[in-house]
């Protein structure tokens, strides 16, 4: 962790001084700064969902969560063409599903839609981005590139990635190239009566309560890689194609490879005798799978400037990846200007997927099989989402904190469901200064 903040840090200085170097070049000629004066965003927002086929309880129990986040992001100009851009965010979240990696620590009867009060039902997530971008003279050519941490109980990850992007045919035509990794380690945390089973388990914690099939003894062994790498690259094109109409189009690869599977989450299978404690079932296995993916997903936006008042904003995306999941995304979001100040934004998204090759529900898996998961995010489902955000902008930024200006207030609000018992809701907010 100390090893990887140098480096963030390293990275920042070089950028300040490849920026101080260029701003000491000749200006005899003027030119529109890419970003005229430091601004600040302020994002936050409130999560909450329900269901009952958890993950973590092999597709049983409850996916109670909720999620709040908060971030900044500080964008500084170093000189006419460079922007150095800060990004810290902070995610505290409840889990009655998480939960119940140990349903046995709370002060309850065990039971997989009732949430644990114990030290995993919740977490703090913590992220830091970099990024450093410049332009060229005539503004056609943008380089930029970024390094990232984040952490959370189980997990860290550092990533580092670049792009470019290329104006012509008078800035109406672009092009642009982006290149990702994300290097992640796991802290594997399994479910709780498995760790007895595990390479250096000492026996099961309270075998004399144990009902149903009173002989538990689990077929499990640990995860032998704890590492996930993750290697991306996009490819867009935008074309303004009348002054009211402008189009795009995006083509992206990702492939990761390394420890895949989620270590907290149960399996149960069908040719196993069923064994409980209270009234939660132990687990047979984890989710087991593969350890590479290839996904591909492409898709485009039209966006129609109708009048002054209405745009027409559209999007699609179709996805498949090798694991058997195959997707459509389509969305449509109407920005409606009702005053120099505030704008409407409606909008719908609808979402279907096909199944993952290893999904299955609660005891549809064998155990002769090699891979298997209960996580219905791999399933086959079709989902709706309704939103309605209003937006105020002060160009003048007549309102103050400080030495920082106003600019606008972005308010949204998202209800989402599947046709599984998944359904949630999100709040955000966000708040955009300028420094005058």
């Amino acid at each position: 962790m100390t090893s990887l903040r140098n480096y963030l840090i390293i990275f920042l200085s070089l950028c300040a001084a490849i920026a101080n170097a260029q701003d000491q070049s000749d200006h005899s000629t003027y030119k529109k700064r890419v970003l005229e004066t430091t601004e600040v965003d302020f994002l936050t927002s409130y999560y909450s969902q329900d269901g009952d086929n958890a993950a973590v309880s092999g597709g049983i129990g409850t996916e109670k969560l909720t999620d709040a986040t908060g971030t900044f992001v500080v964008s500084i100009p170093l000189n006419d063409d460079d922007v150095l851009t800060i990004d810290a965010g902070v995610s505290a979240y409840t889990s009655a599903s998480s939960s119940n990696i140990n349903p046995f620590d709370g002060g309850r009867r065990a039971d997989p839609f009732v949430a644990s009060s114990g030290a995993s039902s919740g977490d703090v997530w913590v992220n830091l981005t970099g990024s450093y971008s410049h332009s060229s003279d005539d503004r056609n050519n943008i380089v930029s590139g970024k390094l990232s941490v984040s952490s959370e109980y189980d997990y860290f990850s550092f990533g580092f990635g670049g792009s470019y992007s290329r104006l012509f045919n008078e800035k109406n035509t672009e092009i642009s190239v982006n290149a990702n990794v994300y290097l992640d380690s796991w802290n594997t945390i399994y479910p709780f009566e498995l760790r007895a089973f595990g390479n250096n388990g000492i026996g099961f914690f309270r075998p004399t309560e144990i009902t149903g099939n009173v002989n538990y003894n689990p077929n499990f062994t640990e995860f032998d890689k704890t590492n996930r790498n993750s290697y991306s690259i996009g490819l867009g094109f935008s074309q303004i194609l009348h002054k009211n109409l402008q189009g795009s189009l995006a083509l992206d690869f990702v492939k990761q490879q390394g420890l895949l599977s989620t270590p907290f989450q149960r399996v149960y299978f069908i040719d196993v005798a069923d064994s409980f404690i209270e009234d939660f079932q132990l687990a047979d296995d984890v989710e087991r799978l593969p350890d590479s993916r290839f996904k591909v997903a492409m898709g485009g936006r039209l966006n129609w400037f109708v009048n002054e008042l209405i745009t027409v904003r559209t999007f699609y995306r179709y996805y498949f990846d090798d694991w058997g999941i195959n997707s459509h995304t389509a969305s449509l979001e109407v920005p409606i200007k009702i005053s120099d100040k505030f704008t409407l934004y409606p909008s719908y998204r609808f979402y279907n997927q096909s199944a993952a090759d290893y999904f299955g529900g609660y005891e549809t898996h064998l155990s002769t099989q090699e891979f298997y998961t209960s996580d219905y995010d791999l399933s086959e489902y079709k989902a709706n989402q309704l939103g309605f955000g209003v937006s105020y902008t002060d160009i003048f930024t007549q309102m103050h904190i400080w030495e920082f200006g106003l600019k606008s207030i972005d308010l949204k609000f998202y209800k989402y469901d599947r046709d599984t018992t998944f359904s949630s809701y999100i709040i955000t907010g966000g708040f955009k200064f300028v420094m005058d």
